[in-house]
């Protein structure tokens, strides 16, 4: 850490005052033209009415989070990313980037969201499709690139305060500065509610109370040059999250701190060399809630920490003009374990747990890209090795006696080959027509191979012996650009998911089973399994528009994704996977000038179900939020937002009882901005 320290402070020698750096990785090559790419620009992504990373990524048709909730509310672990209606489980399946640096938790695959300030984003960039080749491996669903602001960008200081519904409030500070030819960027965020009660009111019980929220986020980087065509990039970063379920026993807090370096090369022979730590820090009570929703009592104290590091190097020989050729490899290895007090007898627990293991993972890959006039030619593949070892659980009564379980897992390895090919071809100005096809594949998480949850009445086992998902896909789309100022695209997939796991329903409460203890009456009895497929098709399309000061924006997904399953699964064979609507939408009209604006945001999500077994469906929703900003002077704005302005109930949960849980309701913002000109 004090090596990370030094580099953010390091000054910039006096030969290199004049070198311009970019802050940047690698450009993308040409041949990217032939995939399903979206952008989401700063002007955006500071825009939203909730201030939200997460509300924003909602812009890109098929980008989705487990549950419809955001990280206000929405339990940690239920925040995994996916695209393209490969959902069913809460481990992401698109592999999400900043900077280059994997930042999908290292023991669960879930994404801190808190962490991600948009005042500290340049940009979006969403490629849809599995094969991510130099990116990394993981990419099942596809990619999702964030880029720091640089200092030229953020200026030397903005402060943003707002006071909203609940008590909320919301600070933000962000700024950068020259240091010669290099930058230092800082970046914080501290938010707090007293939260609302996620049971809807029909539903409550005495021992249901609103949740509240607690969180904040800093980070700070630094980009100088070394030599006339070397640029360094140290980035340290931290975060804490604390929330509430809405009832006793129910706490939950994470706490995160990144830190990476990156060394760009931009000569005649360009490269690339990334190295990464993180650690993470979860911890989460669960309770049973008796009869009437009239008391809460705990039911299990899990604590889960986890660290993850790993490196990439990529080189780009000099290959002449519109050819693109990158070579290099990358690892990443992540450990953790869950240590659980469980199986609780008068309020206190009689029995303690501890599992966990290992994974590693480390590739090689090759991606050439061809520009000759109107087509764009792209192909890359990548070779990986993994290895799952280390895996053990452990389980004995805390009043000591003979142990229940000392089991330790025989490690696993394997290899792995993906790849993708792609073309695009410009018909016209205008007019550009793509196809491509890809495999991916993705490592089981720790989480899934060894925490077992409770989501309500429900339990959910972990399995030691889960296999890596596999995914083979094909896509066709046309990009048009019928005027300047409008540009729209269209993309039609279809995708196969081999040995998608999934949580599978095995039995109902009430009674013990293995890996999870009590059921209560009600509740489901389930654990993660390879099913044999997740096959999904479907359409995307976005549109963006721009004239002077109007912008506007809409983007609309269908997903047909139906379960392939046998064995004990056998009964979910034909039905949807959990947690997959089949249509979502978004549009958004804005109007910004000299620092005044105002813009309205309309969402869509479609019915879906809760579960494995489609018995439990989440109903449709439609909501709306809206953003005024009025300069005042001397560079300070009053600026109001309204979220969910309609009150729509947006449902994210049903228990195995049928209580609903849902998201945030109406939310109303009041604050002011200092950002000097």
């Amino acid at each position: 850490m004090r090596a990370v320290w030094a580099l953010l402070i390091l000054p910039i020698p006096a030969a290199a005052q004049e070198i311009v750096v970019t802050g940047q990785g690698l450009d993308a090559p040409p041949g990217e033209a032939a995939y399903a790419v979206a952008q989401i620009d700063r002007e955006r992504l500071t825009a939203s009415a909730s201030g939200r990373f997460e509300d924003v990524l909602r812009d890109a048709a098929g980008a989705a989070q487990f549950r419809r909730a955001d990280s206000r509310s929405a339990h940690p672990t239920a925040q995994g990313i996916t695209l393209r209606g490969l959902g069913g489980n809460a481990s992401s399946r698109a592999l999400l980037l900043l900077d280059g640096v994997p930042q999908a938790d290292p023991f669960g695959g879930w994404v801190p969201f808190p962490a991600y300030l948009p005042e500290r984003l340049a940009s979006v960039r969403i490629t849809r499709g599995g094969g991510s080749g130099y990116h990394g491996a993981g990419a099942l669903a596809g990619t999702i690139e964030l880029t720091s602001a640089g200092a030229d960008m953020l200026g030397p200081l903005a402060l943003t305060g707002f006071y909203g519904s609940r008590e909320s409030i919301d600070l933000v500070a962000t700024g950068g500065a020259k240091l010669g030819s290099g930058s230092l960027t800082v970046a914080g965020q501290f938010a707090r509610g007293d939260g609302f009660v996620p049971i809807v009111a029909e539903d409550r019980g005495p021992a249901d109370r609103a949740a509240p929220y607690r969180q904040a986020s800093l980070a700070l980087r630094s980009v100088f040059p070394v030599s006339e065509t070397t640029e360094l990039q140290a980035n340290l970063s931290g975060f804490s999250d604390e929330r509430d379920r809405g009832t006793d026993f129910t706490p939950m807090a994470s706490q995160g701190a990144d830190a990476s370096v990156r060394l760009v090369g931009r000569g005649s022979w360009r490269w690339a060399a990334l190295a990464y730590l993180q650690h993470r820090d979860f911890s989460s009570g669960f309770a049973s809630i008796g009869a009437g929703r009239a008391t809460a009592s705990p039911t299990l104290d899990q604590h889960v920490p986890a660290t993850g590091a790993g490196a990439r190097i990529e080189i780009e020989p000099p290959t002449g003009a519109g050819t693109t050729l990158r070579l290099g490899g990358d690892l990443r290895h992540t450990s953790g374990r869950t240590q659980e007090l469980l199986t609780y007898v008068a309020g206190s627990p009689t029995r303690r747990r501890i599992a966990g293991g290992e994974t590693l993972t480390s590739g090689l890959f090759a991606d050439l890209s061809l520009e000759r006039g109107v087509l764009a030619l792209s192909a890359g593949g990548r070779i990986d090795r993994w290895t799952i070892s280390n895996g053990s659980q452990f389980e004995a009564p805390l009043a000591g006696g003979t142990l229940l379980t000392d089991t330790r897992f025989a490690d696993r390895s394997g290899w792995e080959a993906s790849g993708r090919a792609g073309a695009a071809l410009r018909l016209a100005p205008a007019v550009s027509i793509r196809t491509a096809a890809y495999t991916g594949w993705r490592l089981p998480t720790l989480n899934e191979l060894y925490r077992p949850f409770r989501a309500g009445t429900d339990a959910t086992a972990a399995n030691p012996l889960l296999d890596p998902e596999r995914l083979a896909g094909v896509e066709a789309g046309i990009d048009l650009t019928p005027l300047p100022a409008l540009t729209l695209s269209a993309t039609g997939y279809w995708n196969r998911l081999r040995g998608a796991i999934g949580n599978v329903t095995l039995g109902t409460g009430p009674g013990n089973f293995p890996g999870v203890g009590f059921v209560a009456a009600g509740g489901a009895y389930r654990q993660r399994r390879n099913l044999d497929a997740i096959v999904a098709k479907g359409i995307e399309a976005d549109l963006r528009w721009r004239s002077g000061p109007w912008r506007a924006s809409a983007s609309w997904a269908f997903t047909d994704a139906r379960v392939e399953a046998s064995g004990a699964a056998a009964p979910l064979d034909g039905l949807r996977p959990a947690q997959v609507a089949r249509h979502q939408g978004s549009a958004s009209v804005g109007w910004a000038h000299d620092r005044a604006g105002a813009s309205l945001t309309a969402r869509y999500i479609g019915p879906q179900f809760e579960d494995d077994q489609n018995a439990r469906t989440l109903a449709d929703a439609v909501t709306f939020d809206a953003r005024v900003v009025l300069p005042l002077a001397a560079g300070v704005s009053i600026e109001a937002r309204g979220e969910n302005l309609a009150d729509a109930r947006v449902e994210t949960a049903i228990t195995g009882n049928g209580i609903v849980e849902r998201a945030a309701p109406r939310t109303l913002w009041i604050g002011f901005s200092y950002r000097p000109r």
